[in-house]
């Protein structure tokens, strides 16, 4: 089975010490977080300790549509990009993962924002980091910018292509470039972007199983979940255990369909 993690936010009702302590608890050998995160140098060393693996970091992403404008505010954007990278090469972490636009209405893609995606792109090369540009809402900006860049990977969000493109599948589109995973469930409504545990909605998390057995991707089932009102009446505890519970079992039919294709 291929090792479970969690993002470090999942639960913020507990201290990072007290969340560490559970992770490793449930069965989480890695984790992810913001590449801006204020806290990232405590937060890497303690979990360095502990033993849990930083699989990648997630690159902001409000104002990811100023990349597209001729404006300052693209040019701090950029900044706020790359200064994630090399957050991931100071720390040692292989992957940033990187949004591509956002809403239903982004700028259209032009020469400015790719000028800036190449800057981007080369400063990670030139770190050793490798750039997952991750599924939104639109296909055709991402599918740009995965030929552009052949040495970019894919993240594939399980509950992204649920609720923001409902019909459309991306792993047969992408499946080869997985170097993320955002497993993360919703009600499949429009829009509706619950970030609930596995099997707590209605996203085809067996389709998804399927499909990523089919690729080559042998990294960490990541649950990107978080402790929402929807688990209001569990403790922290009570929520870890069903997180380990419902991330191994989606790991289960990773592994199942694996089998079945050998």
């Amino acid at each position: 089975m291929q090792r479970l993690g969690i993002i470090f936010d999942t639960c913020l009702e507990v201290d990072d010490a007290s969340r560490i302590t559970l992770m490793q608890k449930h069965g989480f050998e890695a984790t992810f977080f913001m590449s801006n995160d204020p806290h990232i140098r405590e937060r890497a060393a303690l979990l360095k300790s502990a033993g849990i693996a930083i699989d990648n970091c997630h690159a902001p992403f409000d104002g990811i549509n100023n990349m597209w404008h001729p404006t300052t505010a693209g040019d701090e954007m950029l900044a706020r990009l790359t200064d994630g990278v090399e957050n991931c090469a100071r720390y040692e972490i292989p992957v940033i993962v990187v949004h591509v636009s956002s809403g239903e209405n982004p700028p259209r893609v032009g020469d400015v924002g790719l000028a800036r995606f190449d800057a981007l792109v080369a400063r990670a090369e030139e770190l050793g980091v490798t750039v997952a540009f991750e599924n939104q809402r639109k296909l055709g900006n991402l599918a740009l910018l995965m030929e552009y860049y052949p040495k970019a990977g894919f993240c594939f969000d399980t509950g992204h292509e649920a609720c923001f493109t409902p019909g459309r599948e991306y792993m047969p589109l992408f499946g080869k470039r997985t170097v993320a995973l955002h497993l993360h469930d919703n009600s499949a409504v429009y829009n509706a972007d619950d970030h609930i545990l596995p099997y707590d909605g209605k996203v085809d998390l067996e389709r998804a199983a399927r499909q990523l057995a089919a690729s080559p991707y042998r990294g960490t089932i990541m649950s990107e979940s978080f402790k929402t009102d929807f688990y209001k009446d569990l403790s922290p505890e009570e929520y870890f255990a069903r997180a380990e519970k419902a991330i191994r079992r989606f790991a289960d039919r990773v592994d199942f369909y694996r089998a079945q294709s050998r």
